[in-house]
């Protein structure tokens, strides 16, 4: 399967906890204003690389602690990350997936497409759209204070969004 990417991070710290993997997917239908990434905001912007070979990258870094799936809009591509979720939590890797969704919108539309898909192999979800009026540098992993740090598992089980702190 096919992704399109704006590129990939081997050992970031920024991403999640830990040492991670990063995939910044291209093209987002947010623009964000002062967005920290506008060069992945158009779709046809960026490459398209096979999910394996990102796989295969993956696996050959045995310092990482999980995967993020940043943007761009990963929810823009939601099923081929969706499959590529499940071979990454295969590895034994968790999932932090950025997006400018809100948990709710997701979860609403989650049976509609392949959002549900994404979600499900999601362990941490940071949503809403970064306003850069509520910059906050005191919200590990986030941008804005509008922005939450989600637990997805437990989030899908309650039916609403369950915040953690990282």
């Amino acid at each position: 399967m096919k992704l399109r990417i704006a590129g990939t991070v081997n050992d970031s710290i920024v991403d999640g906890t830990g040492i991670r993997f990063t995939i910044f997917t291209q093209g987002c239908p947010h623009r964000c204003k002062d967005c920290h990434n506008p060069e992945t905001h158009d779709f046809e912007g960026g490459r398209d690389v096979e999910t394996d070979e990102l796989l295969e990258k993956i696996k050959a870094n045995p310092l990482l602690d999980g995967v993020t799936f940043s943007g761009g809009e990963p929810f823009a591509q939601a099923e081929v990350l969706a499959v590529l979720g499940k071979k990454i939590k295969s590895l034994g890797l968790n999932i932090v997936t950025y997006t400018g969704y809100t948990f709710e919108e997701l979860y609403e539309k989650r049976s509609n497409n392949s959002w549900g898909e994404l979600l499900a192999v999601t362990d941490y979800l940071v949503d809403g759209p970064f306003e850069i009026e509520k910059k906050d540098w005191s919200k590990k992993f986030r941008g804005s204070s509008n922005q939450r740090y989600i637990d997805c598992p437990a989030s899908l089980a309650e039916g609403r969004a369950v915040e953690i702190e990282p």
